[in-house]
């Protein structure tokens, strides 16, 4: 979504509005009324009495139940210093790990492979070079690298993907060009999978490299050094034995 956030929306944009009810559907035609251009994807009530959070994209931002004022910035709850507006993004964000096309996928085990984490990434973005530095610190997982080249920023970000795809080694090819910089020796000219991954990344509302997706389903955007990763992959390994402990009661 490309309204450059009202200009920041003058921290608090203000308009001219009728009455309204305090409901999700009235405030949602209130906001479209106001900003046609957006494309919101839902409305749900705020943490503030009186206050909607619209979300649209992979942004969240406030809006009173009149649709008079909007509020962009982070709600952070004083008495437990937690930023309630990045826990929501993330939560709704969050995506259905287990459905992913791994298929379109280059994989690369470490260890025993029992943790899972997916990526999209960009051979020649120098913030995913960190992030397969940072994971070469890091054992026991499977890593799923969604090739995502970004053209506009990197051109030959798109040769260089497919070429990794074409090499009989994917997972060795990936790790030679992200962390030595060399990149495979071929045509490149094979089937690849890159422009299902960018349609995938529109979908899941990613529009930069890094993004990593752990297995909880939590999608991460940018670059997070090893500790966070490795804290990620642990939360999201005792996230899933909790849901799967909670089904296996039910039955």
């Amino acid at each position: 979504m490309k309204i450059n956030w009202m200009a920041q929306a003058a921290l608090a944009l203000m308009f001219i509005a009728g009455g309204a009810s305090a409901d999700e559907a009235s405030v949602k035609k209130l906001v479209l009324e106001r900003l046609p251009e957006l494309q919101v994807q839902s409305v749900k009530p705020a943490p503030m009495p009186g206050w909607y959070e619209i979300f649209s994209g992979n942004r969240l931002f406030y809006v009173d139940e009149k649709a008079d004022f909007i509020m962009v910035g982070s709600v952070v709850d004083a008495k437990t210093k937690r930023n309630l507006t990045e826990e929501r993004i993330r939560d709704l964000m969050r995506v259905k790990f287990d459905i992913l096309p791994f298929a379109d996928a280059i994989k690369v085990v470490k260890g025993n492979g029992a943790r899972k984490l997916a990526v999209f990434e960009d051979p020649d973005c120098p913030y995913c070079k960190k992030v397969e530095a940072d994971l070469e610190k890091l054992d026991n997982y499977t890593l799923y690298v969604f090739l995502y080249p970004i053209e506009q920023l990197h051109p030959d970000s798109a040769s260089k993907s497919q070429k990794v795809w074409c090499a009989k080694d994917r997972a060795k090819a990936w790790q030679d060009i992200m962390l030595k910089n060399q990149v495979p020796k071929n045509k490149g000219d094979c089937a690849t999978p890159i422009a299902r991954n960018i349609d995938l990344a529109g979908k899941l509302n990613i529009n930069g490299t890094p993004a990593l997706i752990f297995e909880d389903g939590r999608l991460i955007p940018g670059a997070i050094p090893a500790e966070q990763i490795e804290k990620g992959m642990k939360e999201a390994t005792a996230r899933k034995a909790e849901i799967k402990s909670k089904d296996a009661g039910k039955k």
